[in-house]
């Protein structure tokens, strides 16, 4: 199920019971489940990111001067509620944080950094990382 819906998310239940050649019923039961469970937490489309005007795909790496629980949830509320911001990873290494984000163009960027994380308090290194070209994006986890 979990795969067939990483393909298709648009897939009917009576197609996805097709598929599994199951009945009806029980598909939508294990769906469900899988539901309650928490392995599927929503659905959604993917779109291109260029056609939507969104040029520019950075990687940013943070790191904290002095960790303070006030610094870092400020920053943690502000990263949550930015529509720039695709991901945010806690990470080991030389940097507290990797951020995904994304822009129109290069000035757009430069507004998010200079209006945004520069007024973050406590973060002492910031690397961007500019993508030059895709070579694979996918929103698929490998299941079996």
């Amino acid at each position: 199920i979990l795969r067939l819906l990483q393909q298709d998310g648009t897939l009917s239940n009576a197609q996805l019971a097709e598929h599994l050649s199951l009945s009806v019923t029980p598909c939508w039961r294990r769906l469900k489940r899988l539901q309650d469970e928490g392995y599927i937490t929503g659905y959604q489309a993917n779109l291109n990111r260029r056609k939507l005007g969104l040029d520019v795909l950075a990687f940013v790496q943070l790191r904290f001067m002095v960790v303070t629980d006030a610094s870092v949830k400020q920053f943690k509320d502000i990263i949550r509620i930015h529509p720039a911001v695709l991901s945010c990873h806690k990470i080991t290494g030389e940097a507290d944080y990797m951020l995904q984000v994304v822009a129109a163009d290069l000035d757009a960027y430069s507004d998010f950094v200079e209006d945004l994380l520069r007024q973050v308090s406590g973060i002492s290194m910031m690397h961007s990382s500019l993508a030059m070209r895709e070579i694979k994006a996918v929103n698929r986890f490998p299941v079996a």
